[in-house]
């Protein structure tokens, strides 16, 4: 434990540092600083998705910094410093935890994950969605707002419920395909991906992971196939889609 604290020590004396004497950092301000942050956090995700745990280290320690420096900041403005950061989350922890630091009992994870709802809403919030960041990517957006509805018994009673939405869903869409009527076709089609996301927590798969991994799989192969047509002397540029299609089949063999 010691010397996790003078590691952490360590990091807040460095930013002290470059916050009085580098031109760069003593520049920064809340709102320079939030673009870099989701950019590091995308980069934090995808060492996650790679499962590079040395590379992970690394963004992890940058996302640290990141808040390290806005705690600094705002103790600059005389707000809040890493103290009450550290406290308030502390604070929050215990009193959401009451199966762990008081005398609730709960049977599984989906208990602990309703009655941290439903302590939000004791608190003062509003609505339970409330929560939820407004500049979500739209597909992680929908995923947070079905979890904390069903964290309030908003639910389905089961999985082919959710799939029959599904089906009627996909029909809708398609009859407006049918009609050609652009803006309900972008309703429907809304509605479409809202129930797939739906189906794939009833089935226990992450939507936003499974859509990054396709889109992995996909850019591994198209470059293979890129990089073979290149090797036969051919540009892909001027082939047909029968031919290209070719070696997409030949792709899946590496990729």
């Amino acid at each position: 434990m010691n010397e996790k604290l003078k590691a952490f020590e360590r990091l807040l004396n460095i930013m002290d540092d470059l916050r009085e004497k580098c031109p760069w950092d003593k520049k920064q301000t809340l709102e320079s600083l939030r673009h870099l942050t989701i950019e590091e956090t995308y980069e934090l995700a995808d060492a996650i998705i790679e499962n590079d745990l040395d590379e992970l280290k690394g963004e992890i320690g940058d996302l640290m910094l990141h808040m390290v420096f806005y705690s600094k900041i705002a103790s600059e403005k005389g707000a809040f410093d890493i103290t009450d950061v550290l406290n308030a989350i502390c604070d929050k922890l215990v009193h959401r935890h009451p199966h762990i630091y008081g005398d609730v009992e709960v049977a599984d994870e989906e208990e602990v994950k309703a009655n941290w709802e439903k302590l939000k809403l004791k608190e003062g919030k509003k609505s339970v969605l409330e929560g939820v960041p407004k500049s979500l990517p739209a597909l992680v957006k929908a995923t947070r707002i079905q979890d904390k509805v069903k964290g309030i018994g908003f639910e389905w009673d089961n999985r082919d419920q959710v799939w029959d939405k599904v089906k009627e869903e996909l029909a809708e869409f398609e009859a407006e395909v049918d009609k050609d009527d652009k803006d309900k076709m972008e309703e429907e089609f809304g509605d479409v991906l809202f129930s797939l996301i739906n189906y794939a927590r009833w089935v226990n798969i992450n939507p936003e992971d499974a859509l990054a991994r396709t889109n992995k799989k996909f850019i591994n192969r198209f470059q293979w196939m890129e990089e073979a047509t290149k090797k036969d002397g051919k540009l892909i540029q001027d082939m047909s889609l029968e031919e290209m299609d070719v070696y997409w089949e030949r792709s899946k063999a590496f990729k």
